[in-house]
């Protein structure tokens, strides 16, 4: 081990019993990682967000309480102005999702739809054709109650 203090190299000799508690303890924490990795790896049941607009869709995978698995949205993919809103450009971003989610096991999905765009239903079509099995479709848009206040009218 080198020590530095104040410009000067100082060499620390650790004894063998420092680096075998050294290297338990880098072993114990990387099982610790390996198990929490095995265990988020087995999701069966998830939900898919979609939020399509006029001008972009975006698909965000995640599980029952809601953390995010994976996302992709259409200008990520490289899809520019008029042509990210497309049908073609939501079936790519759910292809794009899904090779991300394959090793994770993610069979069972509830799909929340949000927007008025074009991409909708592609989006939903192609996750049922990439072997998902879909429990719920819910339209989730935002209505208003009674609309933004309206101008006064005009005097002439």
């Amino acid at each position: 081990m080198l020590h530095e203090v104040m410009g000067k190299k100082k060499i620390i000799k650790q004894s063998e019993e420092e680096v075998l508690k050294e290297k338990d303890a880098l072993e114990a924490t990387q099982k610790k990682a390996a198990g929490k990795a095995s265990k988020s790896r087995s999701i069966e049941k998830g939900q898919a967000h979609i939020h399509s607009s006029y001008n972009n869709i975006l698909l965000t995978l995640t599980d029952l309480k809601g953390n995010v698995i994976a996302w992709s949205s259409s200008g990520s993919l490289g899809f520019r102005g008029p042509k990210k809103a497309t049908p073609f450009a939501a079936a790519k971003v759910v292809e794009a999702v899904t090779e991300k989610v394959n090793k994770l096991g993610l069979r069972q999905l509830d799909v929340y739809v949000r927007g008025i765009g074009s991409g909708r239903e592609a989006a939903i079509r192609s996750l049922a054709a990439r072997g998902f099995d879909i429990h719920l479709i819910k339209d989730v848009t935002p209505v208003p109650h009674n609309g933004c206040r309206p101008k006064k009218p005009r005097r002439v």
